[in-house]
């Protein structure tokens, strides 16, 4: 499995209503590279690439638009307030 597979492997883990970081995923592949990360989602499909957002809770961008990715994030039950998770140590996603 290469790297964007891994990639994309993990974040289909990520459960409705939860998100996870960049960086988390990076670390769960034993590394640091949470840039390639997002570089790999950038190019996606049919991956939920929206549950993937920065380290200070911030919702971050989306290859569709961020309005898209929020409006995607609170239709599964994400509170976003001001581009920013609310709760966001309660609802991020750690892989084990």
């Amino acid at each position: 499995m290469n790297f964007n597979e891994r990639v994309y492997a993990l974040t289909r883990m990520v459960p409705r209503g939860r998100v996870t970081t960049y960086g988390e995923i990076a670390r769960a592949m034993g590394t640091t590279a949470y840039r390639a990360v997002g570089n790999a989602l950038n190019r996606a499909e049919g991956i939920p690439c929206h549950r993937v957002v920065r380290s200070n809770g911030k919702v971050g961008g989306y290859a569709h638009g961020t309005e898209r990715k929020t409006e995607m994030l609170r239709r599964e039950g994400v509170e976003i307030v001001g581009g920013v998770i609310a709760g966001f140590k309660k609802v991020v996603f750690h892989f084990k």
